[in-house]
């Protein structure tokens, strides 16, 4: 039974088909279908060229025509529209040279990575599987299309892609593609950074992460990316936050230029900053000061990773939530005074102890020496800062 979120793209295969071009559904969603998991990123392959596409619909929108793929757009749903297509040599082991339109789904199937990807299914619900898709997925493998080494000379992202989905699925990657990843690891050095950050994101949030990092460890791969990895520091982890699993994995390998390393945003770096922080915090012994500081998503990851990296903590987590929630403040932007005040409460030029002075005056809120009331907090300014 095809899903009903799919309809768009069974719309979309009987218009190709009734202009008389064949079309199928593609890729991860017909592995995802066949495991009985839901997938709403639905991919379609034609033997209809770019250009026959558009004039069948009249709305599609060009987001790589040069590799054959449009963008068609159903009741504002946007459909992805591929050609078949062969691809010639990977000079550079990352991307085709060129791209070859055909007309045969055979041929466009043979260029896929794994089996199990490389199924097509009808919109009546028909498996194409040239290449024991559906048998590997029941034996729980992971099997290269075809010659496993050439699969992995086109794109060397793929054998990190082969780790991704035993953590994902809890398969076993099959021995003959196991040992080419194996000859071939080092050539993972030819990826950028931002493709393997993906992949990697994608291992710590899975639902066996462990058994992505053990193959990352015993297939070589791990010689040639930054940082350690350590399958037996993962056997507890489970996330779905991949900022979570970076902070983590930075942690055990107590390094954070590891995110800059795999090309990541600010905003894990700052992410990963204040979790380690409160990491220390929490081992040491957290302050009040320190519940202002970290927001709850912080003070919860680095708690669970205390208990991960089987660290003694004398709070509990309802402790932690219930003292930071007593706090009479809940962010040093809640102050009841600014630096404009205390500039105007001083006979002193502006200067770095206007700042000083606005976290003391913080810290003394949070500590309940004084209430979070302007004209308290001038009365403590004077008899405690301006005065000495």
């Amino acid at each position: 039974m095809i899903p009903k979120h799919w309809q768009g793209a069974i719309d979309v295969i009987k218009s190709i088909e009734n202009a008389g071009f064949e079309a199928f559904i593609v890729g991860g969603a017909v592995r995802d279908y066949y495991l009985n998991k839901k997938n709403h990123d639905v991919d379609i392959a034609t033997s209809a060229l770019p250009e026959e596409i558009q004039a069948i619909f009249p709305q599609t929108i060009d987001v790589g025509i040069e590799h054959g793929t449009v963008l068609v757009m159903h009741k504002g749903e946007p459909i992805e529209v591929t050609t078949y297509r062969t691809e010639s040599t990977y000079s550079d082991h990352r991307r085709p040279d060129a791209v070859h339109f055909v007309r045969n789904l055979a041929e466009d199937l043979k260029r896929r990575d794994f089996t199990m990807n490389a199924m097509a299914l009808s919109q009546t619900g028909e498996y194409i599987d040239l290449y024991e898709g559906r048998k590997h997925i029941d034996e729980q493998l992971i099997c290269a299309v075809g010659i496993a080494a050439e699969r992995f000379g086109e794109d060397a992202l793929r054998m990190l892609r082969a780790v991704r989905f035993a953590a994902q699925l809890n398969f076993t990657i099959e021995a003959e593609t196991f040992a080419a990843i194996g000859h071939q690891a080092t050539s993972i050095e030819l990826i950028a950074m931002e493709r393997i950050q993906v992949e990697l994101s994608k291992i710590f949030t899975a639902s066996h992460v462990a058994q992505g990092i053990h193959y990352l460890e015993t297939s070589g791969l791990a010689a040639y990316l930054p940082g350690q990895f350590d399958a037996t520091a993962w056997q507890d982890f489970n996330s779905d936050n991949r900022q979570v699993g970076w902070a983590y994995f930075c942690l055990v390998n107590e390094d954070a230029t590891l995110l800059t390393n795999y090309r990541c945003s600010n905003k894990d770096k700052q992410f990963t900053k204040l979790v380690l922080e409160a990491y220390d915090c929490l081992i040491r012994g957290v302050k009040r000061i320190d519940l202002l500081r970290f927001d709850l998503d912080v003070l919860q990851t680095a708690y669970q990773i205390t208990k991960l990296r089987k660290q003694e903590v004398t709070i509990t987590w309802q402790e932690v939530q219930q003292r930071k929630q007593a706090l009479p403040i809940q962010s040093a932007k809640e102050l009841a005074i600014t630096g404009q005040d205390v500039m105007m409460w001083s006979a002193k030029k502006r200067g770095p102890w206007i700042k000083e002075t606005l976290e003391a005056a913080v810290s003394a809120v949070v500590n309940g020496e004084v209430a979070n009331d302007k004209q308290q907090l001038k009365d403590w300014f004077h008899a405690t800062i301006d005065e000495g």
